[in-house]
């Protein structure tokens, strides 16, 4: 089998191909790249840039298949690559986030081997369109990312996916390979890269993506469920995202309604089915009626809804459903079937003849995901039933507060429809809620009955 080697250092592309199972090693290149175009498109350009790095690792090596790229970030006719310091990378980005930006990516691959040496050279192009971006969302961007490496001084596989409204063209382009037409330059040269990518969905990613996979069992859904994140990893996470929303929302100065919702949230947390985390309870200024919880315990409340609940029963019952996505581990499966999905999408870009594969997958990873919240939904108001109860609670506050929510929802302006429902029903939850209670049903509650019963 011919060996594979990447004319790059950068990890973006190094990651790309890694997902495929592809073996390869990295050859080091020192070309001084070409800046400005010159007579040449941009096309040109960068086809020009990745060829010259192509050569330079070919004659390093005996034999092989030589991949290398270059990618240039294009605005109203200007070039911009990788900044050469952070005040660049601020001026750069402020720039790009302002109007709509073109990303090309030469790629040039060679084959070399008993004495010939055989050269492909092609490109993509990519429209990208940001949000325009102020001096202190950059600021925050770059606290959490480094521009330094990057062209266009943003990634759009991590947290610049944030202000990325749109793009036309080859998602994998910008990240800095684009992975279709290289699969079409490697079929030239009979590489089997197909069989590569199907070693890999059934041999290789099980062990990359599932290492440190663990199997439990879930005393709440009462399945056998695998988990990609230990318990430390989960808290690791929520307590990063903890620190973002410290910066981004403001919380509650009001003492009082701290330690209301403290004092109920222990309670609830002490007869959690989870108790191996701290549980983190906290109050945002935001007249918006919602919670929301985070991986690892952190349940956030905003004071709207507070200013809704009728009594400490109702308050209870909210923190208890929030105290139930975490027991169940709803965020982390939601986040372990998106990266899942990341992969399907790698595999769907570089299969031949797929056509609109691509648009279906999407349309049925929305479906499933908004599906899967459904469900989650009517678990946390039965576990959220349950832990009020088994904490003093009357968990008949689940049902007085679902159907106040119910006419707030009622009383909010119209906005457009959705093709997608993210939530159950009210009648739906009310009904999870008293078959919990073990209580009789009547015919209100069979409206929009979910097929799938709720032990």
């Amino acid at each position: 089998m011919r060996k594979i080697y990447l004319a790059s250092k950068s990890k973006a592309r190094k990651d790309l191909l890694k997902m495929f199972g592809l073996k390869f090693k990295v050859i080091p290149v020192k070309v001084k790249e070409r800046k400005e175009r010159g007579n040449l498109s941009f096309p040109q350009l960068v086809k020009l840039n990745a060829q010259k790095k192509a050569e330079d690792a070919a004659g390093k090596v005996k034999s092989g298949i030589i991949i290398a790229a270059d990618t240039i970030c294009v605005q109203d006719g200007k070039i911009s690559g990788k900044p050469k310091n952070m005040q660049h990378a601020r001026r750069m980005l402020k720039q790009l986030s302002s109007r709509v930006q073109r990303l090309y990516t030469g790629l040039a691959v060679i084959e070399k081997g008993k004495g010939k040496e055989k050269l492909l050279l092609d490109h993509e192009e990519t429209k990208v369109y940001m949000d325009k971006l102020s001096n202190a969302e950059i600021s925050d961007y770059f606290k959490q990312v480094s521009p330094l490496d990057k062209a266009g001084s943003f990634d759009i596989q991590g947290k610049g996916a944030f202000f990325v409204k749109r793009i036309d063209g080859c998602f994998y382009n910008v990240v800095g390979l684009p992975l279709r037409k290289l699969y079409l330059m490697l079929k030239k040269l009979d590489v089997k890269v197909f069989a590569f990518i199907l070693y890999t969905t059934f041999y290789i990613l099980p062990t990359v993506f599932l290492s440190g996979c663990s199997t439990e069992y879930n005393l709440v859904t009462k399945l056998e469920e695998k988990y990609y994140y230990s318990t430390d990893q989960e808290i690791k996470m929520g307590r990063s995202i903890d620190r973002q929303v410290q910066r981004e929302y403001k919380f509650s100065n009001d003492p009082l309604q701290q330690k209301r919702v403290q004092d109920i949230g222990k309670k609830i947390a002490a007869v959690s089915d989870r108790k191996e985390i701290d549980y983190h309870f906290q109050v945002l200024e935001d007249e918006q009626v919602n919670a929301v919880s985070l991986p690892g315990g952190y349940v956030y409340v905003n004071s709207g809804l507070l200013d809704k609940v009728a009594n400490d029963d109702e308050l209870a019952c909210v923190l208890a459903h929030e105290v139930g996505h975490i027991v169940a581990r709803h965020s982390i499966k939601k986040l372990q079937a998106m990266q899942g999905y990341s992969i399907l999408r790698l595999l769907v870009a570089v299969t031949p003849g797929t056509g609109d594969v691509g648009s279906a997958a999407d349309a049925a990873f929305t479906q499933f995901l908004l599906g899967y919240s459904r469900e989650d939904e009517l678990l946390a108001d039965q576990l959220g039933a349950r832990y009020a109860r088994l904490a003093g609670y009357d968990p008949h506050g689940m049902i007085t507060f679902l159907t106040k929510l119910q006419d707030i929802n009622r009383r909010m302006p119209i906005q457009e429809k959705s093709y997608y429902k993210t939530h159950p029903y009210v009648p739906d939850r009310i009904r999870v809620v008293k078959q919990e209670l073990g209580e009789s049903i009547d015919f209100g509650d069979y409206i929009n009955i979910e097929q799938k019963p709720h032990e």
